[in-house]
């Protein structure tokens, strides 16, 4: 009889913790915009971090640049596991995000360019500049209006990388 009881305790909460989910973190449309944006504006960074590291001939050029190429590598996997969990595409319609603010992207042009160019390490760090200092805005963002606490996480350490990204580049441009 014991053991009858048991076994009907056990199943008893064998059912109940079949219902209970892990509560999910809540997302908004802001935390979905601000991520399918930062997965294409991370591509462009690691195309164009792919360029830099072949051509940089200054060391702390080639070590930021390949840092930057892993970094975002990374952080596009997880951004689109994100989307995944998300029940989000993993990019935005067509136009979807024109109301935002615009955010430049920084285009295939400007990449050609850049590999093309006679004075490579300046021209490489102020399209860097430029194209980090977007990552802020977006971030920035995400920050003020994104309600998922690890998008929110994320998005306020890519402000602080970016910004050191940045001054590292503005000191490099000044020697």
């Amino acid at each position: 009889m014991r053991v009858r009881a048991l076994l009907a305790v056990l199943a008893l909460l064998l059912v109940a913790a079949c219902g209970q989910q892990e509560p999910e973190e809540p997302v908004n449309a802001e935390d979905v915009m601000f991520v399918q944006m930062m997965v294409q504006h991370h591509r462009q960074g690691i195309e164009i971090a792919k360029v830099g590291t072949s051509r940089a001939t200054t060391s702390e050029l080639k070590t930021l640049t390949a840092a930057i190429e892993s970094t975002q590598q990374g952080e596009v996997e997880m951004m689109l596991r994100w989307l995944h969990s998300w029940q989000q595409p993993l990019t935005p319609a067509t136009g979807a995000h024109d109301h935002h603010g615009g955010q430049p992207e920084t285009d295939a042009k400007q990449i050609q360019a850049l590999k093309a160019s006679k004075n490579f390490e300046y021209d490489l760090c102020n399209l860097l500049i430029a194209h980090q200092d977007d990552a802020v805005q977006m971030a920035a963002a995400e920050v003020a209006k994104g309600v998922n606490p690890g998008a929110q996480r994320w998005a306020a350490q890519v402000q602080a990388s970016r910004r050191g990204q940045i001054d590292l580049m503005m000191d490099l441009i000044k020697k």
